[in-house]
């Protein structure tokens, strides 16, 4: 039994992936709907031949000093694709914008890919699409963190609107019911959503998006019982009770095995087993057949983690692109172009 995801001679890893997995979810075998992307788009069309290793070298640089641009640009990547689709409109700046949006409080990565777009504008003006700027220096970045090197096929175009009531990114406290039909939604599936939820493996995140689960889960008054005592314990010396306005709101991190070393590693799912799943969404991941056996899975076996999230990524960057005529291609990635 073979996944059919893009044809882009993936195959292999898919087969690879497939074969050491003991675990067969049906329900994650999903067709995605083609999208008219070519692989080297810019030297192919002989437009900017080496657009990627511009971009591969200043990720490269920025890298070896600042190591959060890895899950900040996954965060980036992740509420650009599934709000309009992978159109760079989350990079837009205005005052109702999608930046702008309560959800995307704390996103970052902003003024990283406004220098990789200036070095681009003065070697090939007019041409590399700030969508694909975003999602070539995603992967290099989480390569760099110790991901795969997936394929990113472009030739994207930059969406020209961005505003904040299109922003319907889910709670991180919602159940894996609510989470995988949001993520059908986007056409992606079961495997998608637990491969993705991975990413949460390393970078930081607010206490306010977990305060529920310590003091008052689903209005009861008391932490979530599924989460571990030491875990619960450890969190509430770093989140205090929302009390106040105007109260701090302290960053955590996702993974504190990860850490500041803001490292790709499988030990999210791992402490997704034994209740120690910082976001409650990650936490459900136990509570569904398919997702608790990938989950055990990949905890197991993290080159099958790695596989996976390749595929899932490219999966991902996919969503309601724009190709040929249809948007523009930014000379600035914060404004749509002058007419």
């Amino acid at each position: 039994m073979r996944r059919e995801r893009l044809g882009f001679g993936f195959a292999l890893a898919v087969l690879s992936l497939w074969c050491t997995m003991e675990v067969a979810v049906e329900a994650a075998w999903s067709l995605q709907t083609p999208v008219k992307l070519v692989w080297h788009y810019y030297k192919v069309h002989n437009t900017c031949d080496y657009a990627e290793a511009y971009i591969r070298h200043q990720v490269e640089s920025f890298y070896k000093y600042d190591k959060t641009i890895a899950p900040k640009l996954l965060r980036l990547l992740y509420a650009d694709c599934f709000v309009n689709g992978c159109d760079a409109s989350v990079l837009l700046d205005g005052p109702n914008s999608e930046k702008t949006a309560p959800q995307n409080r704390g996103l970052a990565g902003f003024a990283f890919i406004d220098k990789i777009k200036t070095v681009l504008e003065a070697r090939c003006p007019g041409v590399v699409s700030c969508a694909d700027i975003l999602n070539l220096a995603t992967r290099d970045a989480v390569h760099l963190a110790g991901a795969p090197s997936y394929p990113v096929y472009t030739g994207r175009r930059d969406g020209m609107t961005s505003t904040k009531d299109s922003v319907d990114l889910p709670s991180p406290s919602i159940s894996w019911e609510a989470s995988l039909a949001y993520f059908r939604s986007r056409g992606l599936d079961v495997l998608d959503m637990t491969t993705l939820l991975g990413a949460h493996s390393m970078g930081r995140t607010h206490c306010s998006f977990i305060v529920d689960r310590l003091y008052n889960f689903n209005d009861t008054g008391k932490p979530d019982p599924s989460m571990k005592a030491s875990l619960l314990e450890e969190m509430r010396k770093l989140c205090p009770p929302k009390t106040k306005k105007g109260q701090p709101d302290p960053l955590i991190f996702l993974n504190p095995a990860s850490g500041s070393k803001y490292s790709f590693i499988n030990s999210y799912y791992s402490r997704v087993l034994t209740n120690e799943a910082v976001l409650g969404v990650d936490q459900q991941l136990l509570y569904n057949e398919d997702t608790k056996q990938i989950t055990e899975e990949f905890a197991a076996g993290f080159e099958d983690f790695r596989r996976s999230f390749a595929l899932s990524m490219s999966r991902m960057g996919n969503i309601n692109v724009l190709t040929g005529k249809e948007g523009e291609i930014r000379k600035n990635c914060r404004f749509p172009n002058k007419k």
